[in-house]
């Protein structure tokens, strides 16, 4: 379980200081699927960016399976990243000068996995192993940042509007390839949007305004990626 408390977080100094996350407490069960919704400047990405470890809050705590990891030093909170967090992003971050197997392998070299390929396949591309990302279309270059990031085995995935710069199509079937191998591989899902058509995919969702929770709800009856509008 992963439980954030009493987390607050700001940017800037003196006049010109400003906060960002006010006060938040959640827990997020092992397992679940966790849509975060927001407006833009709610604090949903920087609420994301201080529960997976990229940023540490000003106060509070967050806690993976009662272990405070913003007690962590930073070679500590780097090791806890490598073995148990996985990211996928707006933007794909790959390297233009390495081919889909060897992104993918750079991903699971964290983890010591062997058996990368697998995921490679998983997500559709065994047949451009050897392409470099920019042969590749956007929403295949999202589909190996995905391969990339399981490829490690996280515990939990992170995801920053991860379907932001696709098209529909394309981002219904990236959405898919996420759920699929989630009931695979069982890893908990974390994932920030401002599309609300998204969380009916979710069993949690939680929204913010003004760097605060405003409501909490689980969707009894989940859809799938091509069952929700868009």
């Amino acid at each position: 379980m992963i439980k954030a408390k009493d987390i607050i977080k700001s940017y800037g100094n003196g006049e010109s200081r400003f906060q960002v996350l006010k006060d938040i407490s959640l827990d997020i069960a092992d397992h679940d699927f966790v849509v975060i919704l927001g407006a833009s400047g709610s604090g949903k990405s920087t609420f994301l960016n201080v529960i997976s470890g990229l940023e540490r809050p000003d106060s509070g705590k967050v806690f993976y399976d009662g272990k405070d990891i913003t007690a962590f030093s930073d070679h500590e909170l780097t090791a806890f990243r490598k073995e148990n967090i996985g990211f996928i992003f707006q933007q794909y971050y790959l390297l233009p000068n390495m081919s889909v197997d060897k992104n993918v392998k750079m991903g699971a070299d964290l983890a010591g996995n062997k058996d990368y390929k697998t995921m490679i396949e998983a997500v559709g591309l065994g047949e451009k192993l050897h392409k470099y990302p920019s042969e590749l279309s956007g929403g295949e270059q999202q589909r190996v940042s995905v391969a990339r990031a399981l490829a490690k085995r996280p515990k939990v995935l992170f995801l920053d509007e991860p379907t932001g710069a696709l098209d529909e199509q394309t981002g219904r079937q990236v959405l898919d390839y996420i759920c699929k191998l989630q009931k695979e591989y069982d890893f908990t899902i974390v994932m920030v949007t401002h599309n609300l058509n998204i969380a009916e995919m979710a069993n949690t969702v939680i929204k913010m305004n003004s760097g605060k929770i405003s409501e909490i709800y689980t969707n009894e009856t989940k859809k799938t990626a091509y069952e929700i509008g868009w």
